[in-house]
């Protein structure tokens, strides 16, 4: 059986989930990606694997087949997701269904799949992408930011649950990174929002123009794989550090008129 340590990265085939891959393999992980359909087995020494995260019986056959080939599953990075955007009014129920199925209920399928082997071992990370918008709404994100601060709450239980069994929970938080994931279709504009919504969305497109690149984010995930007891939030950028920092140094007011200033929406 093989003695390096094994990583499973959900949603692995391009961005932020590439370059995670990417970095863990060169520290010496034995690494598993993950896409809905992989176009090769193999990426770069990366065995790709198919993940539907949700759908329940896609979970458990990728997770057995990771045990399987790789004799053990050290390290977790949940990592798949996308972006609704639009105003709240805007996007049907469907649609606001599908993205916390995505990017919520995928994070607890695959939590819930990893853990009686991880218990069993007595060892583990769990470790999983959120966000800014976990911790400051971004405007006209509003169902992906309410997939964010879910998965925030969910964690900080999962990580007091779970200590006792040797398993380490931790979340990187990152600002904007340049992506595809800006690039993603969004919700039907409704002319009645188009005044505010559109200089917001032109706001988030011009913090990406400048945004670094997601290795900025797989150093960060391939510092906490390397941790023996990492903290629980670990955020990425300036303005991730900066928006969270004056949401709980300002007054509500102040720093309501700052995210309007600062994505350009009118009064």
């Amino acid at each position: 059986m093989s003695q390096a340590k094994v990583a499973l990265v959900t949603g692995a085939s391009s961005g932020i989930g590439r370059a995670i891959a990417d970095r863990l393999a060169l520290d010496g992980f034995r690494v598993f990606g993950t896409a809905r359909k992989p176009a090769r087995d193999e990426v770069d020494g990366i065995a790709m694997l198919p993940l539907d995260v949700t759908d329940d019986r896609s979970v458990a056959a990728c997770v057995k087949t990771v045990i399987d080939r790789g004799g053990r599953l050290d390290v977790v990075v949940n990592n798949a997701g996308y972006l609704l955007a639009g105003a709240v009014e805007e996007a049907t129920i469907d649609q606001a269904k599908a993205q916390l199925e995505t990017n919520f209920f995928g994070v607890v399928r695959m939590t819930q799949a990893v853990l009686p082997h991880m218990r069993e071992r007595k060892a583990g990370h769990l470790i999983t992408i959120s966000s800014l918008a976990g911790l400051v709404p971004v405007p006209f994100w509003g169902y992906y930011n309410a997939s964010k601060f879910a998965v925030e709450g969910l964690l900080e239980t999962l990580r007091h649950e779970v200590r006792p069994f040797g398993i380490q929970v931790a979340m990187v938080e990152p600002g904007a990174i340049k992506t595809p994931f800006y690039a993603q279709p969004s919700a039907t504009p409704m002319p009645a929002y188009a005044t505010w919504r559109e200089p917001a969305l032109g706001a988030m497109a011009e913090f990406e123009r400048k945004a670094p690149g997601p290795d900025l984010v797989a150093a960060v995930v391939a510092r906490i794989a390397r941790t023996r007891k990492p903290k629980l939030r670990h955020r990425v950028t300036r303005e991730a550090k900066l928006f969270s920092f004056l949401r709980w140094l300002l007054p509500a007011g102040a720093f309501e008129a700052g995210v309007r200033s600062g994505f350009k929406i009118p009064k």
